[in-house]
């Protein structure tokens, strides 16, 4: 039965693709006169975003590209709306392109960063407020997610955030949450096993966390954050009582839009985070947790080619929701991360390739994640989907021997 309903939503979702075609075929016959932003200064956008907008000119009209950047200017100016519009050119067979960017009337907007569901572990979502006044952002979200750690957290979250310190360089960002957690049995089971048999001496009740951050951009691809994280759980196991991990901040991220090569467009991307806790800040933890990613993307005209690479790794003594996982809407997609490493790991290799056609997706997932002094296991998943807009439909399939178990994921932005 699983089989048939996925089936059937996949084939409901590829006729609707496919009722789209026509228009989309039509337009392509057109090329962009001009492009421009509209009711915003167009300086405060990053120049990887400027230098999209302006290398459209002369491409191909095509929706799927104009949202795309219609979500990264919309990103610039959080609170405001952003809407598309087409009209006529001087010549024949062109069209000018105008963001139009919302007034600031509407200073109140409400949004969804993240909503995902997984067959295998739910629903995982966050719903969120966004007020903007001048430089000034505030965001206030409500979070449940069983997605992106070992544990599912549900809670608040609240950031502040000056977009404009004076320069345009240097940005000031305080975020605040409060989570409780609901741990999994294998998760519980595994702690228990590695604390020679007492119960889960590792889990914790609840978590808050506050992290002041300053932002400051290097060059125009190239930004630095340096700030702190100050996080505080109650333990559970063998007595509750509150711990902290209290840590430094160092992101250093590089995001640039490379030049063309004929109609080709490319994007490349890399980071290297660091967070050091130590008995200076007055943290019971001390460890020291590096995160690498690489990517890069290719657009020539429908077709988008990209690959994901992220590797990690932490010394010392680190708390669960330090700790690596893979196995979720992103990662090895189709495994369930607790019958990969229910503790997560000190340890992750991961890379993604992906093809996509319009709204047609195809994707292969390999990686690792494990506690050094242990084996490294490489597993790999494939799968393919629609994209309706920001909505995805993919089943993906874990590469195991003599089976095959499909698993749904659908969410916003994957």
């Amino acid at each position: 039965m699983r089989h048939l309903w996925v089936a059937a939503l996949l084939g409901a979702a590829v006729l609707l693709a496919r009722a789209q075609e026509p228009e989309a075929n039509v337009n392509e016959r057109y090329s962009v006169e001009s492009a421009e932003i509209s009711g915003a200064d167009q300086s405060k956008l990053d120049q990887p975003v400027r230098d999209d907008l302006r290398k459209l000119v002369g491409q191909k009209f095509s929706q799927e590209k104009l949202e795309e950047l219609s979500k990264l200017i919309r990103k610039a100016f959080p609170g405001r709306p952003v809407s598309i519009q087409v009209s006529r050119g001087s010549t024949p067979d062109h069209v000018k392109v105008t963001f139009a960017v919302g007034g600031r009337s509407r200073r109140f907007d409400l949004t969804a960063p993240k909503a995902v569901y997984h067959a295998r572990e739910g629903w995982s979502g966050e719903v969120e407020g966004i007020v903007q006044e001048h430089s000034s952002v505030f965001r206030l979200g409500v979070v449940s997610d069983d997605d992106s750690r070992v544990e599912r957290f549900a809670g608040l979250r609240a950031r502040y955030e000056n977009q404009k310190v004076g320069t345009e360089r240097l940005r000031l960002a305080f975020e605040f949450g409060s989570f409780h957690q609901i741990w999994n049995g294998a998760t519980l089971a595994a702690s228990a096993e590695g604390n020679a048999g007492r119960l889960a001496a590792d889990v914790y009740r609840t978590r808050q966390s506050f992290e002041p951050l300053a932002t400051v951009v290097l060059a125009r691809p190239l930004k630095l954050s340096v700030g702190a994280s100050f996080q505080r759980f109650q333990m559970q196991f063998p007595a509750a009582r509150t711990e902290a991990a209290n840590a430094v901040i160092v992101t250093l991220r590089y995001d640039r839009l490379l030049e063309e090569s004929g109609p080709s467009k490319h994007r490349l991307e890399a980071g290297y985070g660091l967070r050091a806790a130590t008995r200076t800040l007055e943290s019971d933890f001390v460890y020291a947790r590096h995160a690498w990613d690489f990517g890069y993307t290719l657009w020539r005209g429908n077709h988008k080619l990209s690959e994901r690479f992220q590797a990690g790794a932490i010394s010392g003594s680190a708390p669960l929701f330090e700790r690596f996982v893979l196995g979720n809407s992103s990662t090895l997609r189709g495994w369930n991360r607790y019958d990969i490493a229910p503790l997560g790991g000190n340890r992750i290799a991961h890379n993604s390739v992906e093809y996509r056609y319009r709204a047609f997706k195809v994707f292969y997932d390999a990686g690792a994640v494990w506690t050094r002094g242990q084996d490294a296991t490489l597993r790999c998943s494939a799968g393919a989907g629609v994209h309706l807009g920001d909505l995805a439909l993919l089943v993906a399939f874990p590469i195991r021997n003599g089976r095959v178990e499909p698993v749904f994921i659908a969410g916003l932005n994957l």
